[in-house]
């Protein structure tokens, strides 16, 4: 087991299709997260990717360097510090992936904004990334302008003028714009101050219950593994709260639908992994539970959304439930902005709790109270904050957030 520091924070990488986000996170990390071949495909991220990255301080007599590489032959007389480890977690940014990029968001403590020199801003999913920043409650936000090698010194300067005036009256108004070429390498040790200055590692509640919300769940084993050395279904995500050790029994909620009901899941935690392999794991980071769950169960994310947590421990799940909605003045992603018509009686809603995403039906609409039936279950606590879809122009677009309540 290694001693090596876990992860201490997430850092969300958000913004339009093919405006650099897997590329940045390729700069800073070394790892390319579109695995899927779909992904390779079309080129595109389609589930959430997640990498990690060793940031460094390497200080050369008085000058002072960012990295996630200290190769030290390239100074004299350098000295190196470890500042931390970071996990990052690359979001789609397609339109049509909008609830995948809003389950990632459950998971991230903070977030960067990428935009692209060369694409006049803002771009309908630009937009409605921000909207989602501010609507689930982020407050610590880093804006890159990527791309700035394949335009002009005028167009790089004008699209700084374009993304000051998009973010003017929002929350990341004040937030600085850091103008880098992930490819070219430039300007990513400028990021990475930045983000040692912004973001700081956040405090988490270790001795509170365990508790993470699913983010991807699969099966490791290859086609052709032999019976006794399959492996068990792998649970990842980020720890919310409290901490895990090798050995404790959990259970999964909502769970799976028996002949009984909706049952949860329950288990034992027989691997923990979080950069390299544990005894112990905390908040902070992104995580891998090995479990001793049939692979079949965890496959191709299949539990995705549900709530691991010490057995009785979890909070409630619904199949129905009241959230005080707070809608957006306009809807967001779409090419011509609409003014936001209130939410009817019957119209299907997408609802984000968590990293679940479930279609929920308004029964009744009451002031800002909807009362809101559920296709797919919940765990979540009373008082959480859940973002809320609509179809427009054939899509789901973001159209405000809600508080779950009694």
């Amino acid at each position: 087991m290694s001693t090596a520091p876990q992860a201490e924070i997430n850092i969300g990488m958000v913004g339009h299709v093919d405006h650099g986000k897997t590329t940045l996170t390729q700069a800073l990390t070394g790892k390319w997260t579109d695995q899927h071949s779909e992904e390779l495909k079309r080129g595109i991220s389609i589930k959430l990717g997640y990498a990690d990255a060793e940031f460094y301080k390497v200080t050369e007599k008085k000058n002072v360097t960012y990295t996630s590489e200290p190769n030290l032959k390239n100074y004299e007389n350098a000295k190196s510090e470890h500042l931390r480890t970071v996990s990052f977690v690359d979001a789609p940014g397609h339109e049509t992936l909008m609830a995948v990029m809003l389950s990632g968001a459950a998971i991230m403590d903070a977030a960067i904004l990428i935009i692209a020199a060369n694409e006049k801003c803002p771009q309908p999913q630009t937009r409605e990334h921000l909207s989602a920043l501010e609507i689930m409650g982020f407050d610590k936000f880093i804006v890159v302008q990527s791309k700035i090698d394949i335009c002009t010194k005028e167009r790089a300067l004008e699209s700084y003028k374009e993304i000051k005036e998009f973010l003017k009256g929002s929350l990341l108004e004040d937030a600085p714009i850091v103008p880098v070429s992930a490819h070219h390498n430039k300007n990513i040790d400028l990021l990475i101050e930045v983000i040692e200055t912004l973001f700081p590692t956040p405090d988490k509640n270790t001795d509170d219950d365990f508790q993470m919300d699913i983010a991807r769940s699969f099966d490791i084993n290859k086609p052709g593994t032999l019976p006794k050395n399959i492996k068990g279904g792998i649970l990842g995500g980020t720890i919310k709260k409290g901490k895990i050790n090798i050995g404790d029994s959990i259970e999964i909620r909502p769970g799976r639908n028996t002949k009984k009901g909706l049952e949860p899941i329950k288990t034992k935690v027989t691997t923990l992994h979080s950069g390299t392999s544990r005894k112990e794991i905390k908040p902070g980071g992104l995580v891998a539970i090995g479990t001793s769950l049939d692979p079949s169960i965890t496959k191709s994310d299949s539990l995705l959304g549900n709530v691991i947590g010490k057995p009785e421990t979890l909070p409630p799940v619904w199949e129905r439930f009241n959230v005080n909605a707070t809608l957006l003045e306009r809807v967001v992603g779409t090419k011509n902005v609409k003014d936001m018509d209130e939410i009817k009686t019957k119209e299907p809603l997408m609802i984000t709790v968590g990293t679940r995403t479930t279609v929920g039906v308004p029964v009744t609409v009451k002031d800002n109270i909807v009362d809101i039936k559920l296709t797919i279950p919940v765990c979540a606590p009373v008082g959480q904050r859940i973002a809320l879809s609509r179809r427009a122009d054939g899509k789901w677009h973001l159209i405000g957030y809600g508080i779950i309540e009694e």
